[in-house]
């Protein structure tokens, strides 16, 4: 007969309540080392004590160890800490395993099963905005013309005007002033296009861009189809990557539309903040 197993010991409400607590000196810590991520520069050892809530002796204990191990770094002349290399190193860790495909797939099927629209996620490739996947869209029909792999003009997708506006603009003049030179005559005639036609109305529309924080294109690039475009930035605030919803005009507009945009700028701000880029 096979002897019971025993009872695994229920933990004391005390081993219970640390388990949930965590340590919570390392917490501390962190708020020591936020305080001095957040100064933008050295700062001095009263001025975190004075931001964390700690005391100066306490403080100078948390700068004791994190110098040792090289999260932080003290100038010679002022006495001020920094963060130390130890710190650049995990910075540059964390940007390595960011994986914003991994974050954006599943968003991605979710705007797709709740709007019906096709998503696209982009980057910018050796050729320029380039898609790298896409959920097709139940409420559309296929988008045949975008596949994974497709290269996106500047001026009349909404993908494309996304990077144009927070890229720099050596990386996309060339291609600007050569879309123009494609685009700008055949739209001549049409006053209602909204493919801007000069640099100037191409920089107007890039600062339009930056200020409501999302790009747009209505049967720009496609006839009888409205795509919606999103940012997805770095730690360091630059563009990395862009989420756009594109479906049939007549369905996405007015009230669809905000319905749409918000849950697009609401899944790209929060691949973002995981990405290291607020707060």
């Amino acid at each position: 007969m096979a002897k019971d197993k025993p009872a695994k010991r229920k933990p004391a409400p005390s081993e219970e309540k640390a388990e949930r607590r965590g340590i919570q000196s390392v917490e501390i810590g962190f708020t020591v080392l936020d305080a001095i991520r957040k100064a933008g520069e050295p700062i001095s050892l009263s001025k975190i004590a004075e931001v964390t809530g700690l005391a100066v002796a306490n403080t100078h204990y948390y700068m004791v160890s994190f110098q040792r191990v090289g999260l932080v770094q003290q100038d010679s002349d002022t006495g001020h800490y920094g963060l130390g290399t130890y710190a650049l190193k995990l910075g540059v860790a964390a940007l390595e395993q960011f994986d914003v495909y991994k974050l954006a797939r599943p968003a991605m099927a979710d705007i797709s099963s709740r709007t019906g629209h096709t998503v696209f996620l982009g980057v910018w490739g050796n050729k320029g905005p380039t898609i790298v996947y896409r959920v097709a869209g139940g409420r559309s029909l296929p988008l045949l013309e975008l596949r994974v792999g497709s290269v996106l003009p500047l001026l009349t997708s909404a993908l494309g005007r996304n990077f144009l506006a927070h890229l720099p603009s050596t990386m996309t003049e060339a291609m600007v002033k050569e879309e123009l030179a494609v685009y700008a005559p055949a739209i001549a005639s049409s006053s209602k296009s909204d493919v801007p036609r000069t640099l100037e109305e191409v920089v107007d529309m890039c600062k339009r861009i930056k200020m409501q924080g999302y790009s747009q294109s209505r049967d720009s690039l496609l006839p009888n189809f409205t795509a919606l475009s999103a940012p997805v930035f770095d730690l360091s605030g630059a563009i990395i990557a862009a989420m756009t919803v594109m479906g049939p005009t007549h369905l996405l507009k007015d009230q669809s539309e905000v319905e749409v945009l918000t849950l697009l700028r609401h899944y790209a701000v929060e691949i973002s903040q995981t990405a290291g880029i607020y707060g």
